[in-house]
C-alpha cells in the first residue's frame, strides 16, 4: 500500500448543529458537533473514500480551511484586538476581516495565520501554577 502524498484541502464550515466540512475535489463530506469530533470524521471519512484505492492515507493529507469569520466565531477566546497588535496590524482593519465586510489579500492572510501559529506556540509551552 503507497501513503498518499497529495493533500486533500477540506472546507469548514459552522453550522446549527456544530459543523460541516468537505472537499471541492472528491465526494467527501462530514459533520461533527465539535471541531475535534470534526476532524476525526474527516479522517474516517477520507480513509474510507480511498479504501479500495490501496492508497495509505494519513493525518498529514487533510489540510482544514476555515474563514476568518467562523474561525473567531468558534475561537472566541482569541482577542481580535490582542491578536492585530501581536502581528502589527490596525485592530479595526483585522475587525473588518473578521465581520466579513473586506476580504484580506494572501499576503494578510498569511500574516494573520502566522500571528495565529505563533500565539498557539506561546499557549502550547504556558504551565498554569495552581496551590493545593
Amino acid at each position: 500500500m503507497k501513503t498518499m502524498r497529495k493533500k486533500i484541502k477540506m472546507i469548514v464550515e459552522k453550522t446549527d448543529t456544530g459543523f460541516s466540512a468537505y472537499s471541492e475535489v472528491y465526494p467527501i463530506f462530514t459533520t461533527g458537533k465539535t471541531i475535534p469530533e470534526l476532524i476525526n470524521n474527516v479522517y474516517e471519512a477520507v480513509q474510507l473514500f480511498f479504501e479500495d484505492s490501496n492508497k495509505k492515507i494519513t493525518h498529514d493529507n487533510i489540510k482544514f480551511e476555515i474563514d476568518f469569520q467562523q474561525f473567531f466565531k468558534y475561537y472566541k477566546v482569541l482577542n481580535s484586538k490582542f491578536l492585530a497588535e501581536k502581528i502589527g496590524m490596525n485592530p479595526t482593519l483585522l475587525s473588518q476581516y473578521i465581520q466579513g465586510r473586506k476580504k484580506p489579500s494572501a499576503t494578510q492572510t498569511e500574516k494573520i495565520l502566522a500571528g495565529i501559529q505563533q500565539i498557539g506556540r506561546e499557549l502550547s509551552e504556558v504551565n498554569l501554577i495552581y496551590n493545593k
